[in-house]
Protein backbone atom coordinates (compact mmCIF):
# COMPACT_ATOMS: atom_id res chain seq x y z
CA UNK A 1 0.00 0.00 0.00
CA UNK A 2 1.69 3.12 -0.81
CA UNK A 3 2.80 5.14 1.86
CA UNK A 4 0.48 9.00 1.82
CA UNK A 5 0.93 11.98 4.10
CA UNK A 6 -1.11 15.02 3.80
CA UNK A 7 0.42 18.20 5.96
CA UNK A 8 3.72 19.32 6.93
CA UNK A 9 6.17 16.62 7.91
CA UNK A 10 9.92 14.99 8.05
CA UNK A 11 11.58 12.53 5.93
CA UNK A 12 14.05 10.15 6.72
CA UNK A 13 17.36 10.13 4.55
CA UNK A 14 18.76 6.47 6.03
CA UNK A 15 22.11 6.90 3.31
CA UNK A 16 23.33 10.32 4.95
CA UNK A 17 21.44 9.53 8.54
CA UNK A 18 19.68 13.13 8.29
CA UNK A 19 16.08 14.61 7.87
CA UNK A 20 14.13 16.20 5.25
CA UNK A 21 11.29 18.88 6.21
CA UNK A 22 8.60 18.45 3.85
CA UNK A 23 6.16 21.53 3.12
CA UNK A 24 3.31 20.45 0.91
CA UNK A 25 1.37 23.37 -0.60
CA UNK A 26 4.27 26.19 -0.09
CA UNK A 27 4.26 26.24 -4.01
CA UNK A 28 0.86 28.13 -3.56
CA UNK A 29 2.41 31.00 -2.08
CA UNK A 30 2.71 33.95 -4.99
CA UNK A 31 5.88 34.34 -5.58
CA UNK A 32 7.92 37.62 -5.92
CA UNK A 33 11.54 36.64 -5.78
CA UNK A 34 14.32 35.93 -7.99
CA UNK A 35 13.66 34.98 -11.59
CA UNK A 36 16.59 33.28 -13.80
CA UNK A 37 17.05 34.65 -17.48
CA UNK A 38 15.50 32.08 -19.75
CA UNK A 39 17.36 29.48 -21.58
CA UNK A 40 19.54 31.37 -24.64
CA UNK A 41 18.71 30.73 -27.79
CA UNK A 42 20.48 27.97 -30.16
CA UNK A 43 24.57 27.16 -30.37
CA UNK A 44 26.16 26.44 -33.49
CA UNK A 45 27.58 22.92 -33.40
CA UNK A 46 31.14 24.04 -33.56
CA UNK A 47 32.31 27.79 -32.01
CA UNK A 48 35.85 29.16 -32.48
CA UNK A 49 35.92 30.40 -29.16
CA UNK A 50 35.24 27.36 -27.46
CA UNK A 51 38.21 26.04 -25.40
CA UNK A 52 36.48 22.04 -25.50
CA UNK A 53 35.54 22.22 -29.60
CA UNK A 54 37.96 19.57 -31.81
CA UNK A 55 40.84 21.61 -33.19
CA UNK A 56 40.55 24.66 -30.72
CA UNK A 57 43.26 25.67 -28.34
CA UNK A 58 42.62 25.40 -24.70
CA UNK A 59 43.22 28.15 -22.00
CA UNK A 60 46.02 26.49 -21.06
CA UNK A 61 47.59 26.56 -24.15
CA UNK A 62 46.92 22.94 -25.32
CA UNK A 63 45.44 22.35 -28.90
CA UNK A 64 42.62 19.60 -28.64
CA UNK A 65 42.89 16.90 -31.57
CA UNK A 66 40.29 16.93 -34.37
CA UNK A 67 38.27 14.22 -32.01
CA UNK A 68 35.16 12.77 -33.51
CA UNK A 69 33.66 10.92 -30.78
CA UNK A 70 34.07 11.00 -26.27
CA UNK A 71 37.39 12.82 -25.75
CA UNK A 72 39.26 13.40 -22.30
CA UNK A 73 42.02 15.42 -20.97
CA UNK A 74 43.63 16.36 -17.94
CA UNK A 75 42.37 19.38 -16.69
CA UNK A 76 44.39 22.59 -17.47
CA UNK A 77 43.45 24.16 -13.71
CA UNK A 78 43.09 20.81 -11.64
CA UNK A 79 41.62 21.46 -7.97
CA UNK A 80 44.35 19.13 -7.01
CA UNK A 81 47.83 17.71 -7.34
CA UNK A 82 50.07 15.63 -6.60
CA UNK A 83 51.47 15.87 -3.19
CA UNK A 84 54.53 18.05 -2.75
CA UNK A 85 56.92 16.53 -0.07
CA UNK A 86 56.59 18.89 3.81
CA UNK A 87 53.66 19.96 2.70
CA UNK A 88 51.69 18.96 5.78
CA UNK A 89 49.49 21.76 6.93
CA UNK A 90 50.15 23.01 10.67
CA UNK A 91 47.84 21.22 12.88
CA UNK A 92 47.01 22.61 16.38
CA UNK A 93 44.36 21.07 18.52
CA UNK A 94 40.82 21.91 16.94
CA UNK A 95 42.73 23.65 13.99
CA UNK A 96 42.85 20.98 11.88
CA UNK A 97 44.04 20.52 8.45
CA UNK A 98 45.84 17.68 6.28
CA UNK A 99 47.73 17.57 3.06
CA UNK A 100 45.53 16.32 0.35
CA UNK A 101 46.59 15.01 -3.25
CA UNK A 102 44.72 13.69 -6.67
CA UNK A 103 44.16 14.27 -10.25
CA UNK A 104 40.99 15.55 -12.49
CA UNK A 105 40.01 14.87 -15.75
CA UNK A 106 37.42 16.36 -18.01
CA UNK A 107 35.30 14.15 -20.52
CA UNK A 108 33.64 15.77 -23.01
CA UNK A 109 30.72 13.55 -24.84
CA UNK A 110 30.67 14.86 -28.23
CA UNK A 111 32.63 17.07 -30.75
CA UNK A 112 29.36 19.19 -31.25
CA UNK A 113 29.01 22.20 -29.03
CA UNK A 114 25.36 22.22 -29.32
CA UNK A 115 24.62 18.78 -28.51
CA UNK A 116 23.36 17.61 -24.98
CA UNK A 117 23.05 14.02 -23.46
CA UNK A 118 18.75 14.85 -23.75
CA UNK A 119 19.36 14.99 -27.64
CA UNK A 120 22.63 12.19 -28.26
CA UNK A 121 21.69 9.55 -30.59
CA UNK A 122 21.80 6.31 -28.58
CA UNK A 123 25.11 4.80 -29.85
CA UNK A 124 26.43 8.41 -28.79
CA UNK A 125 24.93 8.08 -24.97
CA UNK A 126 26.00 4.64 -24.62
CA UNK A 127 30.17 6.19 -26.18
CA UNK A 128 29.90 8.47 -22.83
CA UNK A 129 28.70 5.92 -20.45
CA UNK A 130 31.88 3.55 -21.69
CA UNK A 131 33.97 6.68 -21.27
CA UNK A 132 32.85 6.96 -17.48
CA UNK A 133 33.52 2.99 -16.53
CA UNK A 134 36.66 3.75 -18.60
CA UNK A 135 37.93 6.99 -17.05
CA UNK A 136 36.75 6.22 -13.62
CA UNK A 137 38.70 2.34 -13.96
CA UNK A 138 41.79 4.37 -14.76
CA UNK A 139 41.96 6.72 -12.37
CA UNK A 140 41.32 4.38 -9.65
CA UNK A 141 44.72 2.44 -10.70
CA UNK A 142 46.76 5.85 -10.39
CA UNK A 143 48.81 5.07 -7.23
CA UNK A 144 47.47 6.16 -3.58
CA UNK A 145 43.88 7.07 -5.03
CA UNK A 146 40.84 6.34 -2.50
CA UNK A 147 37.89 7.37 -4.40
CA UNK A 148 36.63 8.57 -7.95
CA UNK A 149 34.14 10.93 -8.35
CA UNK A 150 32.58 11.46 -11.80
CA UNK A 151 30.01 14.41 -11.61
CA UNK A 152 28.34 16.78 -14.25
CA UNK A 153 27.45 20.57 -13.66
CA UNK A 154 24.73 21.37 -16.56
CA UNK A 155 23.36 24.97 -17.36
CA UNK A 156 24.82 28.28 -15.92
CA UNK A 157 22.32 28.28 -13.01
CA UNK A 158 24.67 24.88 -11.56
CA UNK A 159 28.36 27.01 -12.01
CA UNK A 160 29.12 25.75 -15.46
CA UNK A 161 31.43 27.56 -17.46
CA UNK A 162 31.44 26.21 -20.57
CA UNK A 163 27.88 24.54 -22.40
CA UNK A 164 30.33 22.26 -24.55
CA UNK A 165 28.44 18.60 -23.30
CA UNK A 166 30.86 17.40 -20.70
CA UNK A 167 31.89 16.47 -17.12
CA UNK A 168 34.85 15.88 -14.90
CA UNK A 169 36.72 13.12 -13.10
CA UNK A 170 38.44 14.11 -9.62
CA UNK A 171 40.27 11.13 -8.45
CA UNK A 172 41.38 11.85 -4.94
CA UNK A 173 43.28 10.25 -1.97
CA UNK A 174 41.27 9.82 0.90
CA UNK A 175 37.27 9.28 0.90
CA UNK A 176 35.56 12.75 0.60
CA UNK A 177 32.39 13.71 3.20
CA UNK A 178 29.33 12.41 1.60
CA UNK A 179 30.61 9.37 0.16
CA UNK A 180 32.05 8.80 3.28
CA UNK A 181 28.75 9.25 5.35
CA UNK A 182 27.09 6.67 2.89
CA UNK A 183 29.63 4.14 3.18
CA UNK A 184 29.10 4.13 7.15
CA UNK A 185 25.18 3.82 6.77
CA UNK A 186 25.31 1.30 4.41
CA UNK A 187 28.03 -0.75 6.33
CA UNK A 188 26.06 -0.33 9.25
CA UNK A 189 22.93 -1.58 7.83
CA UNK A 190 24.29 -4.54 6.03
CA UNK A 191 26.18 -5.57 9.58
CA UNK A 192 22.53 -5.58 11.02
CA UNK A 193 20.32 -6.67 7.88
CA UNK A 194 22.67 -8.91 6.16
CA UNK A 195 21.74 -6.80 3.07
CA UNK A 196 22.48 -3.99 1.02
CA UNK A 197 20.31 -0.64 2.23
CA UNK A 198 19.92 0.74 -1.36
CA UNK A 199 18.70 -3.19 -2.62
CA UNK A 200 16.26 -3.36 -0.05
CA UNK A 201 15.17 0.76 -0.93
CA UNK A 202 15.20 -0.04 -4.18
CA UNK A 203 12.58 -2.92 -3.65
CA UNK A 204 10.67 -0.99 -1.54
CA UNK A 205 10.24 1.90 -4.44
CA UNK A 206 8.99 -0.77 -7.34
CA UNK A 207 6.69 -2.25 -4.63
CA UNK A 208 5.12 1.34 -4.06
CA UNK A 209 5.70 2.30 -7.88
CA UNK A 210 4.95 6.46 -6.79
CA UNK A 211 7.97 7.83 -6.75
CA UNK A 212 8.86 6.18 -10.30
CA UNK A 213 10.39 7.41 -13.08
CA UNK A 214 11.69 5.56 -15.43
CA UNK A 215 12.52 1.51 -15.23
CA UNK A 216 14.14 -0.83 -17.99
CA UNK A 217 14.99 -4.15 -17.86
CA UNK A 218 18.43 -3.02 -15.93
CA UNK A 219 18.30 0.31 -14.20
CA UNK A 220 15.04 2.45 -11.91
CA UNK A 221 15.36 6.00 -12.32
CA UNK A 222 13.33 7.33 -8.99
CA UNK A 223 12.36 10.99 -6.99
CA UNK A 224 13.88 9.50 -3.43
CA UNK A 225 11.49 9.27 -0.23
CA UNK A 226 14.01 11.70 0.84
CA UNK A 227 14.68 13.95 -1.95
CA UNK A 228 15.76 17.58 -1.16
CA UNK A 229 16.19 19.44 -4.29
CA UNK A 230 12.59 19.85 -6.29
CA UNK A 231 12.87 17.52 -9.04
CA UNK A 232 16.24 15.48 -7.71
CA UNK A 233 16.27 11.74 -8.93
CA UNK A 234 18.40 8.57 -7.95
CA UNK A 235 19.16 6.22 -10.74
CA UNK A 236 19.61 2.76 -8.83
CA UNK A 237 21.14 -0.35 -10.60
CA UNK A 238 18.38 -3.61 -10.59
CA UNK A 239 21.45 -5.93 -9.63
CA UNK A 240 24.05 -5.57 -6.69
CA UNK A 241 26.96 -3.70 -8.65
CA UNK A 242 29.54 -1.40 -6.36
CA UNK A 243 30.81 0.69 -8.82
CA UNK A 244 30.76 1.92 -12.62
CA UNK A 245 33.84 -0.47 -13.51
CA UNK A 246 31.91 -3.32 -12.76
CA UNK A 247 29.23 -2.57 -15.47
CA UNK A 248 28.58 -5.46 -18.07
CA UNK A 249 27.72 -4.87 -21.56
CA UNK A 250 23.59 -5.26 -20.62
CA UNK A 251 24.47 -2.50 -18.24
CA UNK A 252 25.81 0.14 -20.11
CA UNK A 253 23.26 -0.15 -23.12
CA UNK A 254 20.13 0.05 -20.50
CA UNK A 255 21.87 2.65 -18.18
CA UNK A 256 22.44 4.47 -21.75
CA UNK A 257 18.87 3.78 -22.29
CA UNK A 258 17.70 5.75 -19.03
CA UNK A 259 20.43 8.43 -19.26
CA UNK A 260 18.76 9.67 -22.47
CA UNK A 261 15.34 9.45 -21.09
CA UNK A 262 15.78 10.90 -18.16
CA UNK A 263 17.67 13.97 -19.06
CA UNK A 264 15.13 14.27 -22.24
CA UNK A 265 12.18 14.53 -20.09
CA UNK A 266 14.18 16.97 -17.49
CA UNK A 267 14.14 19.67 -20.60
CA UNK A 268 10.52 18.67 -21.68
CA UNK A 269 9.35 19.59 -17.97
CA UNK A 270 9.96 23.21 -18.49
CA UNK A 271 10.75 23.75 -22.19
CA UNK A 272 14.61 24.89 -21.37
CA UNK A 273 18.04 23.28 -20.94
CA UNK A 274 17.32 21.71 -17.57
CA UNK A 275 20.22 22.58 -15.30
CA UNK A 276 21.48 20.06 -12.39
CA UNK A 277 24.53 18.93 -10.95
CA UNK A 278 24.94 14.87 -11.39
CA UNK A 279 27.33 13.13 -9.64
CA UNK A 280 28.31 8.84 -9.43
CA UNK A 281 28.34 7.18 -6.29
CA UNK A 282 30.93 4.00 -6.26
CA UNK A 283 32.41 2.22 -3.64
CA UNK A 284 35.84 3.80 -2.61
CA UNK A 285 38.72 2.32 -4.81
CA UNK A 286 40.85 -0.47 -3.92
CA UNK A 287 40.15 -3.21 -1.81
CA UNK A 288 37.63 -6.22 -2.54
CA UNK A 289 33.88 -5.37 -3.43
CA UNK A 290 31.87 -4.11 -0.86
CA UNK A 291 28.33 -6.32 -0.58
CA UNK A 292 27.17 -3.21 1.73
CA UNK A 293 27.34 -0.47 -1.31
CA UNK A 294 25.33 -0.42 -4.34
CA UNK A 295 26.31 1.60 -7.08
CA UNK A 296 23.88 5.11 -8.10
CA UNK A 297 23.94 8.54 -9.60
CA UNK A 298 22.13 11.29 -8.41
CA UNK A 299 20.96 14.49 -9.89
CA UNK A 300 20.09 17.53 -8.21
CA UNK A 301 18.05 20.12 -10.75
CA UNK A 302 17.60 23.35 -8.83
CA UNK A 303 14.38 24.68 -10.71
CA UNK A 304 11.30 24.72 -8.88
CA UNK A 305 8.67 26.13 -10.78
CA UNK A 306 9.63 26.94 -13.97
CA UNK A 307 12.90 27.69 -16.67
CA UNK A 308 13.29 30.54 -14.50
CA UNK A 309 12.45 29.90 -11.16
CA UNK A 310 15.05 28.09 -9.01
CA UNK A 311 15.55 26.26 -5.49
CA UNK A 312 17.35 28.15 -2.93
CA UNK A 313 18.57 26.57 -0.13
CA UNK A 314 18.65 29.51 2.14
CA UNK A 315 17.20 30.40 5.84
CA UNK A 316 15.82 27.22 7.16
CA UNK A 317 17.55 25.33 4.76
CA UNK A 318 21.08 26.12 6.00
CA UNK A 319 20.46 27.41 9.43
CA UNK A 320 18.30 24.33 10.49
CA UNK A 321 18.01 21.14 8.09
CA UNK A 322 16.86 20.62 4.58
CA UNK A 323 13.63 21.85 3.32
CA UNK A 324 11.28 21.25 0.42
CA UNK A 325 8.26 22.62 -1.22
CA UNK A 326 6.59 19.86 -3.02
CA UNK A 327 6.32 15.79 -2.25
CA UNK A 328 8.44 13.63 -3.90
CA UNK A 329 5.15 11.61 -5.46
CA UNK A 330 4.37 14.60 -6.89
CA UNK A 331 7.69 15.61 -8.43
CA UNK A 332 7.85 11.70 -9.52
CA UNK A 333 4.30 12.01 -11.35
CA UNK A 334 5.01 15.14 -12.97
CA UNK A 335 8.52 13.66 -14.21
CA UNK A 336 6.86 10.39 -15.47
CA UNK A 337 3.98 12.02 -17.12
CA UNK A 338 6.14 14.46 -19.24
CA UNK A 339 6.85 13.35 -22.21
CA UNK A 340 10.26 12.02 -23.35
CA UNK A 341 12.18 11.23 -26.35
CA UNK A 342 11.49 7.36 -25.99
CA UNK A 343 15.54 6.05 -25.72
CA UNK A 344 14.89 3.26 -27.39
CA UNK A 345 12.31 0.15 -26.27
CA UNK A 346 14.13 -0.40 -23.37
CA UNK A 347 13.29 2.69 -21.32
CA UNK A 348 9.45 3.05 -20.37
CA UNK A 349 7.27 4.66 -17.47
CA UNK A 350 6.82 2.62 -14.49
Amino acid sequence: MPLRIDGPHRRYNPLLDEWVLTSPGRLDRPWQGQTEPSTPGARPAYDPECYLCPGNRRAGGAENPRYDGTFAFDNDFPALGRLTVGARPPTDGMLRADPVSGHCRVLCFSPRHDATLATMAPPEVRATVDAWCTETERAAAREAIRYVQVFENRGDLMGCSNPHPHCQIWAVDHVPSVPSRKLAAQGAYHDAHGSDLLGDYLEVELAEGERIVLTNDGWVALVPFWAIWPFEVMVLPRRAVGGLVELDEDDRRSLAEIVAELTARYDALFACEFPYSMGWHGRPAGGHADPAWRLHAVYYPPLLRSATIRKFLVGYEMTAEPQRDLTAEEAATRLRETPGRGAGPGARDS
